[in-house]
């Protein structure tokens, strides 16, 4: 976690800003974003944590759904700040529209806007 990570989250997907806590030699530990009445976590890798960036490995073991209230004009968004795509937005049977990207660090993120019935 870096303050420029934390800020690659507030520009790319619109999150607000929630602060950046370093420890006393400066290094960044902890972050937070907000989306509505929700705060995000961040956390810096460590080891003694059992916390690692997804880009040392092959494969990501979780990621975030994020409800926002345009998620076509969110993706153009997300893609013009430098997010990696993974899907465009699309109609999911189960409801939404939706699309998935990454943030710098290889974390996977969906975000959706619910459709109303036809």
């Amino acid at each position: 976690m870096t303050s420029r990570r934390h800020d690659f989250l507030v520009t790319a997907f619109g999150f607000s800003p929630g602060g950046v806590e370093r420890d006393p030699n400066g290094s960044v530990v902890h972050g937070e974003v907000r989306v509505g009445n929700q705060t995000i976590w961040l956390h810096r890798t460590a080891e003694e944590f059992g916390l690692d960036s997804p880009r040392k490995g092959t494969t990501a073991s979780s990621g975030l759904v994020v409800l926002v209230a345009d998620v076509d004009t969110h993706s153009q968004q997300s893609r013009a700040a430098g997010a990696k795509m993974d899907s465009t937005p699309q109609d999911i049977p189960y409801g939404q529209r939706e699309y998935g990207a990454r943030d710098t660090e290889g974390h996977c993120w969906w975000f959706a806007t619910p459709r109303k019935p036809a």
